[in-house]
């Protein structure tokens, strides 16, 4: 029998992992010195859990701020400075009532902002802004 002896090529191809190795870690450091790690504060809202077998028992406190910032309850507008005493008269230390706020899609959101302050210091611990299912 004849054997048949491969050749071995004297120069073995390697790739330069030195290289890849330093590109590894500048993309990470650039990565690192890119990313916000910054988190800013901002308004707490408890969203209420959905189960779609339990029927809603209390009712939710609406709230509509319209394009010029007049904030209505249950059709009545109230004036922003009666609004505090209002919305704590409706939650009368039921801290887990819903209060929504409607606002305008137009008006400045400053104003809705700051209708979620005042009920957030009557006691309301839930707040939701609504808003409509996009496209």
């Amino acid at each position: 029998m004849l054997e048949f002896k491969q050749k071995k090529n004297p120069y073995q191809i390697q790739a330069p992992l030195t290289s890849l190795i330093d590109i590894v870690f500048l993309l990470l450091i650039y990565f690192m010195l890119t990313t916000n790690f910054i988190v800013e504060e901002g308004i707490k809202i408890k969203l209420p859990n959905a189960k779609a077998s339990a029927p809603q028992v209390k009712q939710e406190i609406t709230i509509f701020v319209d394009k010029e910032g007049a904030t209505y309850i249950a059709n009545a507008q109230i004036p922003i400075d009666q609004l505090y005493t209002k919305i704590k008269q409706m939650i009368n230390n039921e801290t887990d009532r819903l209060v929504v706020v409607k606002a305008d899609r137009t008006v400045v959101l400053n104003k809705a902002v700051r209708v979620m302050d005042i009920a957030k210091a009557a006691g309301a611990s839930k707040l939701c802004l609504a808003t409509e299912k996009g496209l």
